[in-house]
């Protein structure tokens, strides 16, 4: 995730940077930047990136940056926290916040770091969970609204964000949190027209678990004998032809309720390891294991482990990788030296060494990338543990 942190008083600023230092430390923070003062000029810049879909083609965003931004990014915020009154920050937002399936998380914050609330997003956007996160760190209160949340439910959106699904039609999502409030039954189907089989079922069943009353059942349809089509037949053929249509659109699991459907597909997750020579098989499980668990996500998340050429022999990473079962991927030295991307933090040692930006990064993303026209993102940047570095990326 990549932050913007905006303060408009003298002990906001502090805690801004108190709070930019303490999120730094978090491997799932990519980026982090700090605004002081002029709030509506931030807050307008910070919007006109996010929703900007090519910024060197738009001259008019570009000329109206302050130095700050212009110098340092040129890729989206995840992320907005203002530390500040909420009638302040509200109103800043008012005129650039769209819908719930576009916007950032937008998290408020007083000055003296009492209270941490989830204003926008809380769901899609993750500000609930950094909510959650930044009130550990700073031992604040987290104050969150989402009716799921306050009633002890995992929201449809939730169950998205945890396991990193994308959603095709993300207007109903509305009717199937409503439907969950009154703990009416949600069938979630596990697609059987897919060649790949989802490996973390029982890890979605435990986390459902968690929650008491939960009416979400999990149904994989590889382990029934009728189809879809035959078994729910509420189905309507428009959804049927939906789940069986070409590759690019051939969905891994579908909510249904009463008429309402939603469609998932898995983004493509990649972890990108690279390692010093002669790395021992527990060491790489072992980094694997902490870079998972910084997510929390099961291991059996992660589609395919990725290194470059150079690393394509090591034998503690080739063990690894076969004991995990998990598909294994050689990334070019032509193809990292030719790949361009922001959330990769260039190692001189690498470059000088063997003239690309680094192992596990651009592995990760190029790996992460389904076609030409992808734009994947870093959601764990690079992390030494122990002579192994790993960073894990999302097809976008």
């Amino acid at each position: 995730m990549k932050v913007a942190i905006l303060s408009v008083t003298e002990k906001g600023k502090k805690l801004s940077n108190n709070l930019k230092q303490l999120l730094e430390k978090d491997p799932t923070i990519i980026d982090i930047h700090t605004f002081h003062k002029n709030i509506k000029k931030n807050i307008n810049d910070i919007f006109n990136d996010i929703h900007s879909d090519n910024l060197n083609n738009n001259n008019n965003f570009n000329n109206g940056l302050n130095d700050n931004l212009s110098k340092n990014h040129n890729t989206n915020f995840d992320v907005i926290i203002g530390i500040m009154a909420t009638g302040i920050l509200i109103r800043s937002i008012a005129l650039n916040i769209q819908s719930k399936t576009r916007d950032p998380a937008i998290i408020a914050m007083d000055e003296k770091g009492k209270y941490t609330i989830s204003l926008v997003s809380g769901h899609l956007g993750r500000a609930n969970e950094i909510t959650e996160k930044i009130a550990k760190l700073t031992n604040s209160k987290p104050v969150i609204t989402t009716a799921t949340d306050i009633n002890n439910k995992i929201g449809i959106d939730t169950l998205v964000n945890k396991y990193y699904w994308e959603i095709d039609n993300k207007n109903n999502i509305l009717n199937f949190n409503k439907a969950i409030l009154e703990e009416k039954r949600i069938n979630l189907l596990i697609n059987k027209k897919k060649n790949k089989k989802i490996k973390y079922i029982d890890d979605i069943k435990n986390y459902l678990k968690s929650q008491n009353h939960n009416t979400v059942e999990i149904i994989d349809l590889k382990n029934e004998e009728l189809s879809i089509e035959n078994k729910y037949p509420e189905l309507s053929s428009v959804d049927i032809t939906e789940i069986n249509r070409n590759p690019n659109k051939n969905f891994d699991l579908v909510a249904t309720f009463h008429k309402h459907r939603l469609f998932f597909r898995e983004k493509n997750m990649v972890l990108g390891i690279g390692a010093k020579a002669n790395v021992s098989k527990e060491k790489v499980i072992k980094a694997i294991h902490a870079s998972v668990k910084n997510l929390n996500i099961p291991i059996e998340r992660i589609n395919s482990i990725a290194t470059a050429e150079i690393k394509a022999n090591e034998v503690g990473i080739l063990e690894a990788v076969k004991e995990l079962k998990i598909p294994f991927k050689i990334i070019t030295l032509n193809e990292i030296k030719e790949f361009n991307h922001s959330d990769i933090s260039c190692s001189k040692l690498v470059e000088e060494k063997f003239g690309i930006s680094g192992v596990c990064e651009p592995s990760a993303l190029i790996g992460a990338c389904e076609n030409k026209y992808s734009k994947p993102k870093l959601i764990h940047k690079k992390t030494a543990i122990d002579g192994v570095t790993v960073a894990i990326a999302i097809s976008s």
